[in-house]
């Protein structure tokens, strides 16, 4: 009958139960709330009629390479051929450092799709503009160029700013009309720089109007060979705690942790189990002899010389039952067994023919070999059985 849980046990169940609970409250009260509503700038986590989800969640069922940047720009790739950064209305200002280190990733080659008034305090060149107001309604600008961005998108829709004209003659205006700029593109060393008035192409509510997305995948490139590095640390996210946790050795020792304590509970539990003798095999067993035996066989690959042993015992006992010679042929010998016992001849003899070849055959299969010693056994035990039938016909005779 098992014993019940002593003062020890139920002190470890109650603490347990009090860290889970605390962990369980901890994780309610610090997860972050959901976005519903205006999340005020077009964040990649962000649901919202102003967010970009869907952009990016579009670009990856796409097969684009897209992920989220939540690191300084100090920390982007030094190999920036390929590279497209996503800069979406940033919400926080950049330190110089970070600006440097912003106009170096585009002088390496990388691309950089900036968007908003935000956006010129971290591109090189950029002259700020007036944004136009946030609460008018998106207006159509026509492609003023030919070029790759406009490339199957005539038009598109955006928040309009008050006036913007480019800073220098390098800079083109791609979309846009008589009054003002609202997509303009330049060189800066190896890299490109695509700069829009406002988010309103990438965002959740106006994706998916006349332009908008074959824009969207024009800016951050035709090929899916491009890694798309989508900026959230200038959103306030700077990477979360496993992020962090994964640059120290600290889950590490977590892990190493976790380990003892589960070996410390198995030994625990397997000290209260029942207490039982191992279970061990005797050594009188009459199959010890031939397991052993079948293991040495198979260890030493001879599987010819077990043949051999079965087929010269099987041999022997038919040419003593029958009074023949040790060197009679197979063949001869088959008959002799068909006339005196009425076993099938043919059978008899394909067997006796082929265990005579195995025998002296030292690369025959484990397999085939197993199978002729099984017919051998079998015709012994057919033999058998007549010797019992022989037997009890006798003591028939006898009793009567």
């Amino acid at each position: 009958m098992p014993r019940g849980l002593d003062s020890a046990d139920r002190k470890l169940l109650i603490g347990t139960g009090i860290v889970f609970v605390l962990l369980v409250a901890v994780s309610v009260l610090f997860a972050p709330a959901e976005s519903s509503g205006s999340a005020g700038f077009p964040s990649s986590y962000s649901s919202s009629w102003d967010g970009a989800e869907g952009a990016f969640l579009l670009l990856q069922k796409l097969d684009y390479r897209v992920s989220r940047w939540e690191h300084p720009p100090t920390e982007l790739p030094i190999d920036a051929s390929g590279k497209v950064l996503i800069l979406a209305d940033p919400a926080q200002s950049p330190s110089e450092e970070e600006r440097y280190a912003i106009s170096e990733f585009i002088q390496r080659g990388g691309l950089v799709v900036a968007t908003g008034l935000s956006s010129s305090g971290f591109l090189p060149e950029a002259k700020p503009f007036q944004a136009g107001d946030p609460f008018d309604e998106p207006e159509t600008f026509h492609a003023t160029i030919p070029s790759l961005i406009s490339r199957g998108a005539p038009q598109i829709s955006m928040m309009a700013p008050t006036s913007w004209q480019p800073d220098s003659l390098r800079q083109m205006v791609v979309y846009g009309d008589e009054d003002t700029a609202a997509v303009v593109a330049y060189p800066f060393g190896k890299g490109e720089v695509i700069w829009w008035a406002s988010a309103t192409p990438l965002t959740n509510q106006a994706i998916r109007n006349s332009g908008n997305l074959a824009f969207f995948l024009n800016c951050v490139g035709a090929s899916r060979q491009n890694e798309i590095l989508w900026d959230e640390y200038f959103h306030g996210v700077h990477g979360s705690l496993f992020t962090f946790l994964r640059r120290t050795p600290l889950l590490w020792g977590a892990a190493q942790f976790g380990l003892i304590l589960l070996a410390i509970f198995v030994t625990y539990s397997r000290r209260l189990g029942p207490v039982r003798a191992p279970l061990t095999q005797s050594r009188l067993s009459p199959l010890e002899f031939v397991d052993t035996l079948g293991d040495l066989y198979s260890f030493a690959h001879v599987a010819s010389a077990a043949v051999s042993i079965a087929y010269r015992r099987f041999q022997f006992v038919l040419v003593r039952k029958l009074g023949l010679p040790l060197d009679t042929s197979p063949a001869d010998l088959a008959k002799s067994v068909a006339e005196s016992l009425g076993w099938d001849e043919a059978p008899l003899a394909d067997t006796l023919k082929q265990c005579e070849l195995a025998s002296k055959n030292e690369k025959i299969g484990d397999s085939e070999a197993a199978k002729l010693v099984q017919q051998l056994y079998d015709y012994s035990a057919l033999l058998e059985v007549r010797r019992v039938s022989a037997g009890e016909t006798q003591t028939e005779r006898h009793t009567e």
